[in-house]
């Protein structure tokens, strides 16, 4: 497979973790009702909207069409969701905060998959936003332990 068919892919995958992303954190703002948690989950679904943006133009830039939906990730994302939400908001938060886990180390596993630019794209745009976003929900974790 040509470089940049396979960054196009790689990123497509990494699009479709954010949409899933985007989708959860909208999905967890219908049902956690403290003031505080919700500003924080909104923070991050925003910076994630933002990297699915980002991640759309670097797919179109490389002559890629971008992921439409969250394809398998969504389904998942209501399975942890439904789920959670009998937790209340510790079981999403801490539903979130494995999502991050999960999105953190996609970035980081597929890095060497992709061309040169998409690499330096990723590595200091988008991974440093997902550590951000990681180190949010883990901090809210741990302060609702």
């Amino acid at each position: 497979m040509e470089a940049r068919e396979q960054s196009v892919d790689t990123l497509n995958m990494l699009l479709r973790g954010e949409m899933s992303a985007v989708e959860t954190y909208r999905q967890a703002l219908e049902s956690v009702e403290d003031v505080s948690c919700r500003e924080q989950l909104l923070t991050n679904e925003r910076s994630h909207e933002q990297r699915v943006e980002a991640l759309r133009s670097r797919i179109r830039s490389l002559g890629g069409t971008p992921a439409s939906g969250s394809g398998a990730w969504g389904a998942l994302t209501k399975a942890v969701t439904g789920g959670s939400k009998l937790g209340g908001d510790k079981g999403i938060i801490q539903a979130l905060e494995q999502g991050e886990d999960i999105g953190l180390s996609d970035y980081q596993k597929h890095l060497d998959s992709l061309d040169f630019e998409s690499r330096q794209f990723l590595e200091t745009s988008l991974l440093p936003l997902q550590q951000q976003t990681h180190d949010r929900m883990s901090a809210l974790k741990h302060s609702r332990s």
